[in-house]
């Protein structure tokens, strides 16, 4: 087996889809830095896409600019594919731990999150006409990267293909459950948040008189 830097391990895992992985897993390698560096560059990329598209692409009517439903599409939906991946796949006697389901799923990411950047960039080079272009590099890019996902979590757990489609479906269940059960949590926290400023107004006013 190979012995390669961590920078050369994310190059094997990406260009080598089927075996990558697999490599990795026996050699113990990937980098939990390098998975938040990819984590954080998603992020980034999913602002840019959104943000800075070229016009006549990609028209937003938003006013405001908010950070938080692009925090929530990107670092949010990572964590919770996951923690629900690993939380699915111990119920299915997968060998995936949380680390290394953290790093082949980020790892997995880099296709798609490149594609979010170079899809921008020529989003300004080139004329709508010429769109086929800019969709072919992000459906590309996304395929790649449901491929290395695909390839990641079925070595990561060391399942068979149809285990893996199973481990797959029961992951997306479970991350449903974990953001309605998020939402319940946050509307809760926030519906106190209220209540005790309400007595803070009151006890402020009445102090006053």
């Amino acid at each position: 087996m190979m012995d390669l830097s961590e920078k050369q391990w994310v190059k094997h895992a990406v260009f080598h889809p089927f075996e990558g992985f697999e490599d990795m897993r026996w050699k113990k390698a990937g980098s939990l830095k390098i998975a938040f560096t990819i984590v954080f560059l998603f992020f980034v990329g999913t602002v840019v896409w959104n943000r800075l598209y070229a016009f006549h692409f990609w028209v937003s009517y938003d006013k405001l600019f908010n950070i938080v439903p692009f925090i929530v599409k990107s670092i949010v939906l990572f964590a919770v594919w996951v923690i629900g991946n690993w939380s699915v796949c111990t119920l299915l006697d997968g060998e995936g731990t949380l680390k290394r389901i953290c790093i082949f799923s980020a790892y997995s990411l880099i296709p798609y999150v490149a594609a979010l950047y170079i899809t921008t960039i020529m989003s300004h080079f080139l004329i709508y006409d010429e769109s086929i272009f800019i969709d072919c590099v992000y459906y590309i890019g996304l395929g790649w990267s449901c491929l290395l996902m695909f390839n990641a979590i079925k070595t990561a757990h060391q399942y068979s293909v149809i285990k893996t489609v199973v481990a797959i479906l029961l992951t997306v269940a479970a991350m449903l459950i974990i953001m309605f059960l998020l939402v319940l949590v946050l509307s809760l926290f926030q519906k106190v948040a209220i209540f005790i400023y309400s007595i803070y107004t009151e006890i402020q006013y009445r102090v006053r008189l």
